[in-house]
């Protein structure tokens, strides 16, 4: 049986694809995997020799050799970033409830809209939609007016995709993106502030099932089974440990550290270090602090800068934002401004973070704060389409507050979500707004 993302062939291909990334000469280790490939060895023989090759991969360190100043443990990260201790703000408890509800809501609406056509690439979608004219996107997905040829050609994504199309709609269906917010709830309420990584991977082996989790996670929490703790539960045959996995999980941290930038940023290192590295966990960081920062700025811009300064500025992930901010977006069309992106970071897998944070970054820049917008641009870029959806949908909603979130998004929610999470299945978004708002941090007015 073949199990994604950790099946030998595929991790290997993959680990390729990463060490070029960070800077190794890879040609005699790719040579020496096509002749592998080529020798028509019987199953288990080819098993053997495949994990003899990864063996030699295990021996180099996983470190950065392309002129990149990249650190992963956030004493590194304070220092490099010259951060200082940051006081308490003051919110009132009407604003801070209003503010983490919207969070909710604008996520789980975000990530429902991106759901159907997760895995079809951009130019797909367009054929796709502009078949039954909803193309540009305005609204959840329809299947509606678009011909079976293209539905088979561009199935939806298998994962409650069907359930997320306008006319199926009755809920938030379960997605990992939804997950790992009340993962991470439960995390608090469960260790509290002082939680340690190890206590995150505890809490999702006593209450998610494996195979919901996915690339990196889905690795660390194998290795996690075999005896491997963290951090190198992150490293350990993981070449998913700078893709976006981390940076999904970067909400929880940022709602309970309202105005507090850098507290959410030291929860979401402790955090990704489970799983990823340097740029994979600077994605959880970055975002966990646009959240943050969210409560106190009206907008995107001021939020970006502001979530900026916890990331290693020579890291790529800073020089892709930086990009991002230098782009004209405001005096050209959303897909000049995409296309751009493209051309800049198309060789990134398609669940990579880095890309799909600048195209996060360049979607609320694109909003001029209007939530309808951020969510159906980022969608439309395409790649990871309900992350990014649900990323955009967070910070707009926590910025925006849910009481002028539009009621076309956020009304066939019916304030429930679903998830094979134990204990949290057919929970209200409201009442989990509310768990999140008993354990931020913030000093009353």
């Amino acid at each position: 049986m073949r199990i994604s993302w950790l099946d030998i062939s595929e991790r290997i291909n993959y680990e390729l694809q990463q060490r070029l990334e960070e800077g190794y000469d890879v040609a005699d280790f790719r040579s020496a995997w096509e002749q592998l490939q080529n020798l028509n060895l019987s199953e288990e023989k080819f098993r053997t020799e495949a994990e003899d090759l990864y063996n030699k991969f295990d021996g180099i360190p996983s470190t950065v050799t392309n002129n990149h100043t990249e650190p992963s443990e956030w004493n590194e990260i304070v220092q490099l970033c010259k951060l200082k201790s940051e006081p308490v703000p003051s919110f009132s408890s009407d604003f801070i409830e209003d503010r983490i509800l919207g969070g909710w809501l604008g996520r789980s609406a975000g990530c429902m809209l991106g759901k159907p056509i997760e895995k079809i690439t951009r130019a797909g979608s367009i054929e796709l939609l502009s078949s039954n004219k909803t193309w540009p996107i305005s609204d959840f997905i329809t299947q509606k007016g678009i011909p079976d040829s293209l539905l088979r050609k561009y199935p939806w994504n298998k994962h409650y995709g069907k359930e997320s199309l306008k006319e199926n709609i009755v809920c938030m269906p379960e997605d990992d993106d939804m997950n790992y917010p009340m993962l991470n709830l439960s995390v608090l309420e469960r260790y509290g502030e002082e939680f340690t990584t190890e206590q995150v991977i505890q809490t999702w082996m006593s209450m998610a099932p494996v195979l919901t989790t996915f690339t990196a996670e889905r690795v660390a929490y194998v290795n996690r089974l075999a005896g491997i703790t963290p951090p190198k539960t992150a490293v350990i045959r993981n070449p998913y440990r700078e893709w976006i996995g981390a940076q999904i999980r970067a909400d929880l941290w940022g709602w309970i550290s309202p105005g507090q930038s850098l507290r959410a940023a030291e929860f979401a290192c402790r955090d990704a270090r489970l799983s990823h590295v340097r740029n994979g966990v600077y994605g959880e960081i970055f975002f966990a602090a646009a959240i943050a920062a969210s409560f106190r700025h009206d907008n995107s811009i001021a939020v970006i800068t502001e979530a900026l300064t916890v990331v290693p500025p020579g890291s790529r992930f800073a020089e892709a934002i930086r990009f991002v901010l230098a782009l004209p977006i405001h005096n050209q069309s959303w897909d000049e401004t995409v296309d751009a992106l493209y051309q800049k970071f198309g060789g990134y897998h398609w669940v990579h973070t880095i890309n799909n944070a600048a195209l996060v970054t360049a979607s609320l820049i694109s909003s001029k704060g209007d939530y309808e917008r951020a969510i159906c641009n980022v969608v439309m870029g395409g790649w990871d389409t309900d992350s990014n959806g649900a990323t955009v949908g967070s910070i707009m909603g926590t910025m925006l507050g849910a009481k002028v979130l539009p009621s076309k998004w956020i009304s066939p929610l019916n304030n429930k979500i679903r998830t094979s999470l134990k204990g949290f299945d057919n929970s209200l978004l409201s009442d989990l707004a509310k768990r999140t708002v008993a354990i931020a941090k913030y000093s009353s007015k």
